[in-house]
Parts: structure tokens; C-alpha cells; sequence
């Protein structure tokens, strides 16, 4: 049986003829609702005798595939003597330049339309005519071209041939898929306690649809667990296309590292790994068109040998894309946006699939498919969507951009006065409330203002006129463009925040809750499986991910022997803010008694940069000479978190210890088997830092949920203290330490949050601390009813709230 293919006939035109620049030239978001307008405003200017949107189609059988093309006419002329083929086409060039240079696409889709028309009508010729109209002069151009059948019918025949010869391949391709994922087997000798629980629901939820929420410790293989099911699933045609979806490097790696896997077992699957444009532009400095950039000149003559090269390679990684977009002088961007078509699974990160302002427009709004989302590392999506949804203006952006426009565009400078003068008022108000200032009320006054710079800034960017300070008019268009797309969606889960810092105003429609629009964004999928290796509780993530009631949840125990890990508690000492300067010297030489009974390699968190410092100097006071620290800093770059994580090694025979924060780049998504890690310590419950956002959310969860406390501080503490242990044990042979530092560790609301396979040891002192340490260390012994001191079981008392 032959395989049925549908599509109109401006894709088919746009995917075999596209040819010359890469040009993104500025057209304005408000140019497509103007340009349908001026279509139907040409439409019901034409005579009688013209007939519009007049739907053709045509069917073609090959071999191997039965194809329809369809699409609609903009307009046909009948006369007596003769049938004209109307295009319409909207444009801000100048109409003699449009005449002369002659768009192929234009042509290609005007006279495919003409062919079946002629086909349908029994016409020998037809007429064609391309209508342009400027959409600032509203100026029109007709030209106009006679056709035979015949001519039209070879054009349209090479272009159909073109197209099956792609179609060709793909289909080649998904035979040679399906067969090997048909007989794929798992890569590994046998499945890990709990790996084949989860693998048989990810299975279930791709191949049904629906949702699905996973807590898997480390240790499970959860990377494997979500991949493996997908692609069977994959294979039997269940669905389309994987989007694995992560917010980390280290979890783009694990990914590629699973398809890498399975392909030694004899998977035949296409990745793709897709990088930001900044990471992979060649030319950064260079504007995105062909006056600048020379991979932009003539992108379009070349980017078709680029794909078919692309396109032979099964794991397309940054490197990859570089090396075949150096190699055909392309844009290695806009060839890897092109390869995701063709692709059996890419690799992203969220905001390609969640953001209103980056999604990928071709797969989600252009077209839409039956796709699966793999989305690693889930408990990061609530606070990313969050950000994703909500939008920023800071005064100063406006104040700065605006002498530079004086001379040149007076009208859009007069424009930026006028927000800036908003901007003065604001800010004054907010000062006189003590620098922070929340409303449920949207800024209704500055909307106009905005509106009108924008219709000011649209009107010159459309003339694509070269100018200094052209990138940074561009980049606050579209800052302002992103904050009113968000105040179009201001309902009562947004709040506006002011914010002054001196001069400065930061103005932010905040997004406290951001489900609504999540489980809008999962509509454009089929199925949606979250996994973590804390999705604790899961029902809050759930709520706040925009998950429906019926989305299937999973708590995994962890895989691994509890014996090897010491997991200890001592809450006799309070890291509450106001008794942290107290309390810094018990911390610092609790730290230094941990780690002085072990050579090794440590990881100690604390919940802020502050803390850390603060404990960081009594501790190196403490052990001059006798221990090695190393300090993450705010905004390490990827060389200096990877120079720090080289010197976790193995065979160290001193002390290492590493000072990190909870939540930070070393927090999670990070892998130290074996020896590389010894132990952590957890200082501090995790809570993020008291906020007036944070309260805000407090209080919008305590109205709505009647848990605010809960959604806006304990999950997401509790959550970074299970991802920072989770560090210790990565392996079935890992043995190490773990100490919670804190009070509240004892309280009944933190402990229900803990993972039920673990059993904590309470330590009330060093000595204790050490004791228990001996004890793990010498003989290899994590849990035993030890009674030196007074160490006792966590269980033996449970402190209220």
C-alpha cells in the first residue's frame, strides 16, 4: 500500500525553490494582520468578473507514494478571452526593485496554482498575474505572463519530482528506523530496581498519549528509562517526533549519551542537539544579513547540499552543525533549524518549546504533529516558566537609546520621552514606598506610550535602512514588543512589580503562576513525560506544571544499598537568618571534624553566597595547611565550573572541599562516581532567599491554594537539598557521607518531605559526629543502633513547626 503524503502548495514551493539570501529584513508582528487586510481590501476592490480564494488541487501517484496538493487561489479573473491567475503579495520594498528582481517563490507558487488550475479547467494557456502592493504607499504593481499547459506542466512536474526525491529519502529512512527499533533491544544486561517501572509508563504515555510525572533518585538510569520506551514507541509509529528537553548541558550530554548507547546495540535514530544562534554564529559581530554576513549571502544556493550532508550524520551535535555549515559557508543556526524537520529526536532546551517569544514556530504553530516532550530535569520548569512568562523594562534601556535617536528620528525620541517621563513617575512613587511596589493593577497609562514607540520604531526598522544605533533600537523594539505580548495575557495570576535601584526603574508584569499557560504550551504535544530525581511532592508539580488530574505519577526508592550511605542529621544548631552569626563558628568546625576523619573529596552547600563566605573563612582559619578548598563564584564561566569539577579526582590522597551553593551549577546535574566524591553537607534547609517576589508568590498560593508557605518556599528548599545529597551516590559500588545541618530537619513538615528509604542518624555534637563516622568508615557498617554520645535515631523525636 502506498503511503499518502499531504501538503499545500506554498511549503512545496518554499522547500524546493528557495534560493539567494539569508535576509531578515524587518517586517514588523503587526505586518501579517495588515497584509490579510490589504488582501481582502484588493479581493473586494476587483470587478465581477473575479472570483477569490478559489481552492485547487491536485493529486499525483508515484511509485511509492500517493501525494495531494492542495491550496487556495487568491484570486482568478474569467474573461471571454482568456483566465488570469491572481497572487497577491504584500511588500515594503520599493515596487521597481520587486519587478525587476523577480522572487522565485512568488513566481513558483503563482504558477504551480496556474498548472492545476489549467488541469481542473482543461485550459491550454493561462495568464498569471502577480499583484504587489507596498504596504506603507499602498502603491499597487500588476505583471502579468502568459503560460502554456505545457510549460507549466514540466515546471510543476520538476518540482513535484524534487520533492518525492526528499520524500524518498525520509521514507528510506523511517523503513531502516523502524527496523531496527522494531528489534531493539535494552542496551544493558538487565534493568535497574525501579528503571523498567518507569520505562513501561514513559512507554505507555507515548504511545496512548497523555502525561506523566516520574520521580527517579539517581541511580535509576532515568535518561535510559525515558529514551528507550520513546523510540519503541517511535518505531511503531506511535507518534512523530521526540523533543528531549533540558535545561542543563550535563543533561543534553546524557541525552546524546543514551542514543549513543543504543546505537552500539543497532539503533538507526537521527539527533539532533540544537545550540543557541549566539553559541554557534560565526560571525558575531556581523549583522544577520547578506550585506554582513557572508554565510548570509547566498545561504539559500547552498544550504540544500549542507541538509543532504547533515542529513546522512545520525548524531548531529554542535560540532557537527559547525563543521558542515563551515564547510558549505551556511548558517550553522539556520541549517540546524532546517535538519530539525527531518529529525527523529532534538535535543533543546525548554524555552524552544515553552517560550511564547522562541518557541519553534515551524513545528507548533506553522505546523503541528503528533510529538512526544521528554523533559529531564522537570523541577527546574517551574521556576523557568515563571521567568519565561513573565517580562521586564528598566528605565535606563529607554534613557540611554534615546539621544542617540535625537537628529536622526525625532518622532521616535519623542516617543522614548515619553515612556521615560512615565518611567520618573514610577519610579518616584515606588521610592516613596520604600524601593519595591506590588499592584494587581496593570500599568495602563504606559501601555499607549509603548504602543506608539513601537508603531514609531516598526515604521523605520521596515525601511531596513543601516544606522549605528540600529542593534540596540531593534533589541528595545523587542524588548518592549515581549512585554506587551505578556500584558495582552495580565490576568490574576500576574502581578505588576516596581523596582527602583537608584536611578533606575526595573518595571516586571511577574508571573506568580504560571499553569494556565504550561498546560496551554502542552497542547502542542501528544504526550508529556517529566522526570527528576526530586519531584517532590509531586502534586505540587503537577499543579504549578499545568498537568490535567488524570497525568500518571511515579515515586521511585532509590536503587541502592541504604548501607552505603551515612546520613546524618544534627539540628541542635539553628542557620534561621537572624542566627546565622551565632552559629557560623558550630557550623565551621562541625565541617572541619567531617572532614578531618577522612581523606577524600567534599562538597558543602549552603543555601547563599553570603553564608558561604561567612562560614568559608572560620573553616579555612580552622584547617590552615591541612585542607584544600576550592569557591564557586557568581557567574563562573563553562571553563572555570569545568577546572573546578577536574579537581574532584579520584586518587586524591589529602582533603578537598568545595564550597557551593544550593541550587547553583554544582548543586545538581553534575556526576562525581566513585571517589570523586566523599561527602556533602547540606547547611540549611534550602529555602530560597526571603524576596518580596517570593512573598508575593506566597501569598497569591496561600489565597488560591491555601499553601503559600508551601508553593513559594519549602518545596523548592526541600527540592535543593535532595538534589544536592543526590550528588554522593551515583553507583551501586559508591559509599559516602551526608550531614544535614539545620534545626528544622527534625520538624514533621521537612521530614515528610524526606525520602522514605532514608534513615538518618540525629548527631548532637562532634563527638557524636565522629563516632558515627569511625564507625561507617572503619567498618563499612552506615546504619546500626549506635549509642555513644547522644546519637539517636532521627524517628526518636519529632519537633512541632
Amino acid at each position: 500500500m502506498k503511503e499518502r503524503l499531504h501538503i499545500s502548495v506554498r511549503t512545496l514551493v518554499e522547500l524546493v525553490l528557495r534560493s539567494g539570501d539569508l535576509s531578515f529584513e524587518f517586517s514588523g508582528p503587526r505586518r501579517p494582520v495588515e497584509a490579510i487586510r490589504a488582501h481582502v481590501r484588493i479581493q473586494k476592490s476587483r470587478p465581477a468578473e473575479y472570483a477569490h480564494e478559489v481552492p485547487v488541487s491536485r493529486t499525483v501517484e508515484s511509485d511509492r507514494f500517493v501525494l495531494d496538493i492542495g491550496g487556495r487561489i487568491d484570486g482568478v479573473y474569467t474573461w471571454p478571452d482568456r483566465v488570469v491567475i491572481d497572487e497577491i503579495k504584500t511588500t515594503v520594498r520599493d515596487l521597481d526593485r520587486v519587478e525587476q528582481e523577480e522572487n522565485p517563490l512568488h513566481w513558483g507558487q503563482l504558477k504551480a496554482y496556474a498548472f492545476m488550475y489549467a488541469e481542473e479547467h482543461g485550459l491550454d494557456e493561462v495568464w498569471t498575474q502577480l499583484t504587489y502592493f507596498h504596504m506603507d504607499t499602498e502603491g499597487l504593481r500588476e505583471v502579468a505572463r502568459r503560460f502554456s499547459r505545457e510549460e507549466l506542466a514540466d515546471f510543476f512536474n520538476d518540482l513535484v519530482a524534487r520533492y518525492l526525491k526528499w520524500a524518498e529519502a525520509l521514507a528510506d529512512w523511517r523503513e531502516i528506523r523502524n527496523r531496527s527499533l522494531h528489534d531493539l533491544a535494552f542496551p544493558f544486561d538487565a534493568f535497574r530496581a525501579g528503571q523498567r517501572r518507569m520505562a513501561v509508563q514513559v512507554y505507555r504515555t507515548a504511545a496512548r498519549g497523555g502525561q506523566f510525572i516520574a520521580q527517579a533518585p539517581t541511580g535509576i538510569g532515568k535518561t535510559m528509562a525515558a529514551v528507550f520506551p520513546a523510540l519503541k514507541a517511535l518505531g511503531e509509529g506511535r507518534h512523530e517526533k521526540i523533543f528531549y528537553l533540558t535545561a542543563r548541558t550535563t543533561g543534553r550530554a546524557a541525552a546524546e549519551k543514551a542514543c549513543a548507547d543504543l546505537r552500539r546495540r543497532g539503533a538507526r535514530v537521527k539527533t539532533l542537539t540544537l545550540t543557541a544562534k549566539d553559541k554557534v554564529c560565526f560571525e558575531p559581530e556581523a549583522g544577520c544579513g547578506p550585506e554582513e554576513c557572508p554565510y548570509a549571502k547566498g545561504h539559500f544556493d547552498r544550504v540544500a547540499r549542507a541538509l543532504e550532508e547533515a542529513f546522512a550524520i545520525e548524531a548531529v551535535d554542535r560540532q557537527a552543525i559547525e563543521d558542515v555549515a563551515r564547510r558549505h559557508q551556511v548558517c550553522p543556526f539556520e541549517l540546524s533549524l532546517d535538519l530539525a524537520l527531518w529529525t527523529d529526536c532534538l535535543i533543546c532546551d525548554y524555552n524552544y518549546v515553552f517560550d511564547p517569544t522562541v518557541c519553534l514556530r515551524r513545528f507548533f504553530v506553522e505546523e503541528k504533529g503528533d510529538y512526544t516532550f521528554l523533559i529531564d530535569e522537570a523541577h527546574n520548569l517551574v521556576d523557568r516558566s515563571r521567568e519565561m512568562f513573565s517580562a521586564r523594562l528598566d528605565k535606563q534601556a529607554f534613557l540611554d537609546l534615546r539621544p542617540r535617536l535625537k537628529a536622526d528620528l525625532p518622532e521616535i525620541h519623542r516617543s522614548l520621552g515619553r515612556v521615560n517621563a512615565w518611567m520618573v513617575s514610577a519610579r518616584k512613587a515606588c521610592g516613596e514606598a520604600g524601593g519595591f511596589l506590588a499592584e494587581r493593577a496593570e500599568p495602563d497609562e504606559l501601555y499607549p506610550r509603548l504602543k506608539t514607540f513601537l508603531k514609531r520604531t516598526e515604521a523605520w526598522l521596515a525601511r531596513n535602512l543601516p544606522a549605528p544605533y540600529k542593534k540596540d533600537l531593534l533589541d528595545l523594539y523587542f524588548q518592549v514588543h515581549g512585554f506587551m505580548r505578556v500584558a495582552e495575557r495580565f490576568d490574576s495570576s500576574y502581578i505588576t512589580c516596581r523596582e527602583q535601584s537608584g536611578r533606575d526603574l526595573r518595571l516586571k508584569l511577574f508571573c506568580l503562576d504560571p499553569s494556565t499557560q504550561m498546560a496551554e504550551a502542552l497542547t502542542r504535544c501528544r504526550a508529556a513525560v517529566f522526570f527528576s530525581a526530586t519531584m517532590t511532592p509531586t502534586e505540587y508539580f503537577r499543579e504549578v506544571l499545568g498537568c490535567h488530574d488524570e497525568a500518571a505519577r511515579l515515586v521511585l526508592p532509590s536503587p541502592f544499598d541504604p548501607d552505603n550511605l551515612c546520613l546524618m542529621v544534627l539540628d541542635r544548631i539553628s542557620t534561621l537568618y537572624k542566627n546565622r552569626d551565632r552559629t557560623k563558628e558550630d557550623v565551621a568546625r562541625t565541617l572541619a571534624a567531617l572532614v578531618g576523619k577522612r581523606p577524600g573529596n567534599y562538597l558543602l552547600f549552603f543555601p547563599s553566597y553570603e553564608y558561604k563566605d561567612m562560614v568559608r573563612s572560620i573553616f579555612e582559619a580552622e584547617t590552615a595547611g591541612e585542607v584544600e578548598t576550592l569557591d564557586q563564584r557568581p557567574g563562573m564561566s563553562e571553563a572555570e565550573r569545568e577546572a573546578f569539577l577536574e579537581r574532584f579526582s579520584s586518587d586524591n590522597p589529602g582533603v578537598l572541599v568545595g564550597f557551593a551553593v544550593m541550587g547553583g551549577i554544582f548543586g545538581e546535574g553534575i556526576d562525581l562516581v566513585g571517589d570523586r566524591l566523599t561527602g556533602a553537607v547540606i547547611v540549611g534547609v534550602g529555602l530560597p532567599g526571603i524576596s518580596p517576589e517570593r512573598d508575593l508568590i506566597r501569598e497569591h498560593f496561600a489565597q488560591s491554594r491555601g499553601a503559600g508557605f508551601e508553593f513559594a518556599y519549602l518545596y523548592p528548599g526541600i527540592n535543593r537539598v535532595l538534589q544536592a545529597a543526590g550528588r554522593v551516590i551515583r553507583s551501586e559500588t559508591d559509599r559516602g557521607v551526608v550531614l544535614l545541618i539545620d534545626e528544622r530537619f527534625s520538624w514533621t513538615q521537612y521530614r515528610a518531605l524526606l525520602p522514605r528509604e532514608w534513615r538518618p542518624v540525629r548527631v548532637s555534637g562532634r563527638k557524636g559526629l565522629e563516632a558515627v563516622l569511625e564507625r561507617f568508615w572503619g567498618r563499612g557498617e552506615a546504619r546500626e543502633n549506635i549509642k555513644i554520645g547522644k546519637v539517636t535515631k532521627l524517628t526518636d523525636k519529632i519537633r512541632p513547626r
